[in-house]
């Protein structure tokens, strides 16, 4: 997947990941990129210094994504990438609202449907197209402290295997994106960084350092022009994925010595996210 002259639309793309992203295609070379967000301001803002189009959107809305689709091949005549990007943590266990579960679903994996519901059909019409899809290192492993942000990120990954397999051989290619803690809005504003401190609000997240959102694009342009499905801009993600591949057992009880570190001051998650 070369960027050169290719039309990309970046959902979330108002700042962090998704504004690094379009900031980082813009310099490889393609010729449209489409930056939406919830937030109008900051996609408008980050349009105006690459030259792009932004486009308010709430990615929970599958009419926007097909109208984010639509008028991006209307008006580039093609989409060769769409990056499916938005996304937010929240802190909470089992007794943590169905709502607050839902809207997550929502976003981190409805929206990706949403996306390649729509998309697809005009990269199979056009010869191919491509698929980039933001999870977590916590779809691949989990994320201590937060149930619906592990959930969710599994099922994204789960949507973007699927996607893979079954499109593949039409010229649908996936990648799905499993940073650890990044520096971005997600994290900052996270009410796990409240509630845990500045340095431990990255939580188990934070382990391997925070990578800046401009280094973790290098990772993704590179990915992409591999092909590869799974982008780790941590590289000891793939280590920690085989050893729960090779015995999950003796993982789940390694994440649970790691968690009793975290919370070393006192308590575990089950004791302080109830009430």
């Amino acid at each position: 997947m070369e960027l050169t002259g290719k039309v990309v639309v970046v959902t979330g793309g108002a700042s962090g990941i998704g504004s690094a992203l379009a900031e980082r295609f813009h310099a490889e070379g393609a010729r449209g990129i489409v930056v939406a967000d919830r937030d109008a301001e900051g996609a408008a803002e980050v349009a105006a210094a690459i030259g792009g189009t932004p486009v308010n959107c709430d990615v929970a809305d599958e009419t926007q994504v097909k109208a984010l689709v639509d008028d991006t091949v209307e008006m580039h005549d093609g989409l060769d990438l769409f990056v499916s990007n938005a996304g937010y943590v929240t802190l909470g266990g089992l007794e943590a609202p169905n709502e607050e579960v839902t809207d997550m679903f929502d976003v981190h994996v409805m929206a990706h449907l949403y996306a390649a519901r729509h998309a697809i059909p005009y990269m199979v019409d056009q010869g191919g197209g491509w698929l980039l899809n933001t999870a977590s290192a916590a779809g691949l492993l989990s994320q201590i402290g937060s149930m619906a942000y592990s959930v969710t990120k599994h099922a994204a990954v789960a949507l973007a295997e699927w996607v893979a397999i079954t499109y593949g051989d039409r010229g649908i290619g996936v990648s799905v994106l499993c940073p650890q803690a990044v520096e971005s809005n997600i994290r900052a504003n996270s009410p796990m960084a409240d509630r845990l401190g500045d340095d431990r609000g990255m939580g188990a997240a934070g382990v391997d350092g925070v990578m800046s959102a401009e280094a973790l694009a290098d990772v993704v342009v590179e990915a992409l022009a591999d092909e590869r499905f799974h982008v780790l801009p941590h590289p000891e993600v793939a280590e920690y994925v085989r050893r729960k591949g090779d015995d999950v057992d003796r993982w789940l009880a390694g994440m649970r010595r790691f968690q009793q570190r975290l919370f070393s001051e006192g308590g575990t998650p089950a004791d302080w996210l109830v009430g």
